[in-house]
């Protein structure tokens, strides 16, 4: 397993650019289930918990259903992205329970991850805090 890695929420915006409106540590959490993998009942939890963490932290129930089914359309573990779902896999694993040598893999790490990243931004919030 490749170690974790996010870009916030990919190919959409990680916050607003109209009021203070940031929803992107919602995408760096959708981004450790997406990268762990799993079965298709786990992905559908992890798009509905960003759709409701996005509504909580905009306020905006069409950004959220928006985001929804942009993650359900394009998320699959068929397409060949670096955001598909089990990207921190080899390309192929499709929607299969994690045995538990593979849990515990990836349980260390994201346990790392977040050693090292306590804060969880974004890459372009951790790239503006940095003097």
């Amino acid at each position: 397993m490749r170690p974790f890695s996010t870009d916030g929420c990919s190919h959409f915006p990680d916050r607003s650019k109209v009021d203070e409106s940031d929803w992107c540590e919602c995408c760096v959490q959708h981004d450790f289930a997406y990268w762990r993998g799993g079965n298709a009942e786990a992905r559908l939890r992890a798009d509905k918990a960003l759709s409701d963490c996005v509504q909580l932290a905009s306020g905006n129930k069409g950004l959220s259903n928006l985001m929804f089914a942009g993650v359900r359309a394009g998320g699959g573990p068929y397409f060949y992205t670096s955001y598909r779902w089990g990207y921190g896999w080899a390309f192929g694993k499709g929607y299969a329970d994690l045995t538990p040598e593979e849990t515990a893999q990836a349980d260390k790490l994201e346990r790392d991850y977040r050693a090292q990243h306590p804060k969880l931004m974004c890459p372009s919030s951790q790239a503006r805090s940095t003097p």
